[in-house]
């Protein structure tokens, strides 16, 4: 891609984001994701592949819809109260639509079924800003109108999130997919303490945002792509293949990970407020995603590749790519951990 244009597109894709974030009203806020969903198609489309055009496509169509509930919702409620503020949602109707809306753009269950289609028709490039970047200006909207939404109907999308995330990774065998149903479970763990502790799903946010990036940088340099290619990555790179079974675990939330952070806050906090069922049905199905995320560590770090591999043998040359930022993520997805205290210290 021409590199102008490139410049151009990413920088519409922080101007709508931006603009989201800066906005305290309907219609600013509903320009800056249509800006936002306008400036990644192209980069989705760039490889003219039939696969990327119809995952293109499809989250093309998708976003419109939910662009448009949000600016009926909005429109609706300008009606009953009078003004476009966001923090004035009295109108039961309308607030429930941009929950909805909302939960479509970002891919929470059960308007999760566009996400691993999409995904999967993406280079791992798009793919990661489309898991990271575009899940930031539909939460900033989630965060700020949190308290006008029903507590039961948070909840619900939270558990079903989480159970879906986990449930549909199980028998996945593309590693796109299983990011994108990772994606899905940790929606669900951010919208499940909304009400509570906005801090927290601000913090997973952060972290998911950290583990997926490192996870999404690693397949790249890797060039994998489907969990067979993985059990070939131990041979050429045996200090990479370490860290990124960690990145999976530390994505699957066990400790001394970075992971266990936001689910430990999270779980600490829907006891603190009386949910301890809540919170049990949470751990277990952190317990689904965890199996899978185990499958591709096993495939990475326990099995060795047949010698008579059908595929073709890639060359052990030196990579030309960037490796800092995969250096600094795969950091960050591991070792933040001892510094909670400090971390929760500055978000609240």
């Amino acid at each position: 891609m021409n590199p102008y244009v490139l410049t151009t597109l990413l920088s519409s894709l922080g101007l709508g984001t931006t603009l989201t974030f800066a906005s305290s009203h309907w219609l600013l806020a509903w320009m800056g994701l249509e800006i936002n969903t306008l400036a990644i198609i192209p980069l989705m489309a760039q490889h003219h592949h039939p696969r990327a055009v119809e995952a293109t496509t499809k989250y093309f169509l998708i976003q419109a819809t939910a662009a448009a509930v949000i600016l009926f919702a909005g429109t609706a409620n300008a009606w009953a109260t009078g003004e476009w503020n966001m923090t004035n949602m009295s109108d039961p109707i309308a607030t429930t639509m941009i929950l909805a809306a909302l939960s479509l753009k970002v891919g929470l269950a059960p308007m999760h079924f566009w996400m691993p289609e999409v995904l999967q028709g993406l280079d791992l490039l798009t793919g990661l800003v489309l898991s990271t970047w575009q899940k930031l200006a539909p939460f900033a909207l989630i965060i700020q109108t949190s308290q006008a939404f029903d507590p039961l109907l948070l909840t619900t999308l939270g558990l079903t999130s989480t159970l879906v995330g986990g449930w549909g990774g199980l028998n996945q065998t593309q590693l796109r997919k299983v990011l994108a149903y990772s994606s899905i479970a940790h929606m669900g763990w951010m919208v499940i303490v909304l009400q509570y502790a906005p801090h927290l799903t601000f913090l997973a946010l952060l972290m998911y945002i950290l583990m997926t990036s490192a996870a999404f940088l690693t397949l790249k340099l890797s060039y994998a792509t489907k969990i067979g290619t993985l059990a070939t990555t131990w041979s050429k790179a045996p200090l990479l293949t370490a860290t990124t079974a960690l990145v999976f675990l530390s994505l699957g939330g066990l400790p001394p990970l970075t992971g266990f952070m936001p689910k430990w806050l999270i779980l600490q906090e829907l006891a603190k407020q009386g949910l301890p069922f809540t919170a049990t049905i949470m751990a277990l199905a952190a317990l689904i995603s965890l199996y899978f995320y185990l499958r591709l560590c096993y495939s990475m770090t326990l099995t060795i590749s047949p010698n008579t591999a059908a595929s073709t043998t890639p060359w052990r040359t030196q990579t030309t790519q960037v490796s800092a930022p995969l250096a600094l993520f795969t950091v960050m997805a591991l070792s933040l951990l001892p510094i909670t205290p400090a971390i929760t210290a500055l978000l609240i």
